[in-house]
């Protein structure tokens, strides 16, 4: 396999870029860090992996995900130059590019969505993104305002869900909402003056669930579509739950209970 030692190679330079979106919507690529994310990438995705970068001396300690990968497409670096390309503070020695997946489009949503306004920080994007994988929501709708899916921190945050959860990405907030409404789904809102979640009637088998912004919460044109009006009872002195918890409480039973 070809070794690059310089950070000023052409493509090492090229994927340093990857860390801005500007960058990864122009070439139609992103990069993943580390053992799982590529692992991931090699196991949902392999056909959209465009290169993987492996230091120098750990060839043999991910020797398995080397034979996956595509052949002709491996390099080997020095850790200053893989350094270069990641965002962590330890980075793990791999690292591959892979191919933005084609966005999802609202006619072609299974039976449960999560819709996101405005939920600003990657992390919370990442792990709402990783939670619908895990309860069983068939996609998530990202809004104007929200954190890219395919940043580094977002990328980390889903530990491989953005390989499985459809991502469809649209605008307007409040439109997209009309839409899947006017499909049949019951439209449910967060908020913080809406019904017991728990005491709810049975909801029908088509449900968007909305999560607003972590400050704002959903704004009053987006309020205004739903169908239901929902808040988690708060026992104790908290007013409010993190976005991604109050997203996994409601989509975990949303599952389990209808």
């Amino acid at each position: 396999m070809p070794t690059i030692t310089s950070t000023k190679n052409p493509l090492i330079q090229a994927v340093k870029a990857l860390q801005t979106r500007a960058a990864r919507e122009e070439s139609g690529l992103f990069l993943c860090e580390g053992e799982h994310m590529v692992a991931e990438a090699l196991r949902y995705a392999k056909s959209s992996v465009t290169a993987v970068f492996v230091t120098e001396g750990r060839q043999q300690a991910y020797a398995a995900l080397l034979e996956a990968s595509p052949k002709n497409h491996i390099y080997t670096v020095p850790d200053h130059v893989l350094d270069t390309l990641t965002q962590v503070k330890t980075p793990q020695g791999i690292a591959a590019t892979v191919r933005l997946p084609a966005r999802a489009a609202l006619d072609s949503l299974g039976s449960r969505v999560v819709l996101l306004e405005a939920v600003q920080d990657p992390g919370n994007v990442g792990t709402i993104l990783r939670t619908a994988d895990a309860a069983g929501f068939d996609a998530c709708v990202l809004t104007a305002g929200c954190a890219d899916p395919f940043a580094p921190k977002t990328l980390r945050a889903t530990m491989g869900s953005i390989f499985r959860m459809p991502i469809v990405t649209q605008s307007s907030a409040p439109q997209a909402a009309e839409t899947l409404r006017a499909q049949g789904y019951a439209v449910l809102a967060s908020v913080l003056d809406g019904d017991d979640f728990y005491t709810r009637a049975p909801l029908p088998q088509k449900v968007c669930l909305l999560i607003g912004n972590e400050g704002a919460g959903i704004t009053p044109p987006l309020a205004a579509v739903a169908t239901h009006r929902f808040r988690l009872p708060m026992r104790g002195g908290a007013e409010s739950l993190n976005a991604a918890i109050a997203a996994a409480v409601f989509m975990y039973d949303i599952v389990n209970r209808g």
